[in-house]
Formats: C-alpha cells, structure tokens, sequence
C-alpha cells in the first residue's frame, strides 16, 4: 500500500508529508495566535499538534501547483485563487458540520462572510510559492533521511495517534456519547455469542 503511486507520488511520501504540514501549520498558527491573545492558544481542532487542513493545503496544493515550479508569477496568483477557494470551502463545511467556523475575518478589510479575506489570499499566494520552490523539498529530504521501515512506523503511529484524537474531539463536539454505543455493540456482541456457542 505505502509504495504505490498518486498524482506522481507513493503514498508513503504523500501520507509522511500530511503530517509533517498538518503539524508544521498547527505550530505557525499557534505561535501567531498565542502572540495576538497574548496566551499560549492551541490552534488545531484536537488535543494533539495537527491542524489537518495545513496537511490537506499543503500536499495538494504541491500535487496541483508544482507543474508551475519556477512560473512565479503563475504560480503566486494559482496558489493564492486555490487556498482561499480551498478555505472558503472548508469553513462553509464547517458552518454545515458544525454550525461555526474556527477563524474569523469579520474584522479583516475585504473579507467575504468572515469566512476568506484579502490579507489571507495575499499571504496564501506567498505560501504557495515558499512551498513548491522551498519548502516542500525540505520536507521530501527529510522524510528521506530515515530507513523507509522506521518511517512508516512512524507514520503510523502518527495517523493512529491524531485521528482518535480527532475522532475523540469530533464525538465530543457533536456531542455523541460513545458510551452509549459501546453498551450497545457489546449488548449485541453477546447476544450473538449466546446464539452461536
């Protein structure tokens, strides 16, 4: 599974390099907002260091925009257009899911619903260009520092450790006891057992 290719990348790399952008945009993002609330603020949706939507921009944003490598300009105006319709998206899957959103340009100059704003398109086009031309071959080496074996260790752990922390948060915030499931699975578990032994 971890060997073969997506959009001219193994999995492997594509999965490795989710988790390095989710975790790489979580610090950003929580060291900016710790500084403008003056308090340490954790900026991803769960407990853990990851702020999947970085992990998503990130890897697609280098799967669709690295054929434009070395067009700057191209490449500036692609990369800001994608992430804030990217953006725009998630935060209107967000007000559906979860009836808010986890950002607020309300009070930013030309924003749109709160949701995208000027400033952060600007900012996305020049992420755009700092990771097809920079950034993401920092990540790929690194990745590739470690024995193939260790890294998909790793990763695993990785992907097991943040989605039940994100699935724990995700219960709580639609606030389904899990519980109350448990007893029932068990319940029928056991009814099942007593039918067939």
């Amino acid at each position: 599974m971890w060997v073969e290719e997506m959009f001219g990348m193994d999995i492997y790399h594509i999965i490795a390099s989710f988790m390095i952008y989710s975790m790489l945009g979580w610090l950003v993002e929580s060291i900016y907002m710790s500084i403008c609330n003056r308090k340490i603020t954790n900026r991803g949706f769960a407990r853990g260091p990851f702020c999947p939507i970085y992990g998503f921009g990130g890897v697609l944003g280098y799967l669709i925009l690295h054929p434009l490598q070395g067009k700057y300009i191209q490449l500036y105006i692609a990369g800001a257009i994608i992430a804030t319709l990217f953006e725009f998206l998630v935060g209107k899957m967000m007000l559906a899911v979860f009836g808010e959103v986890w950002w607020d340009y309300n009070e930013k100059p030309f924003n749109y619903k709160g949701l995208v704003c000027l400033e952060s398109t600007i900012a996305w086009g020049f992420y755009a260009v700092i990771i097809i031309m920079y950034l993401n071959r920092k990540i790929l080496g690194f990745i590739d520092r470690y024995s193939y074996e260790n890294g998909v260790k790793i990763c695993t752990i990785l992907v097991i450790f943040a989605s039940l922390d994100i699935l724990c948060q995700l219960f709580r915030t639609l606030h389904w006891n899990i519980g109350k499931y448990y007893d029932k699975i068990k319940k029928q578990y056991e009814m099942f057992r007593a039918r067939w032994y």
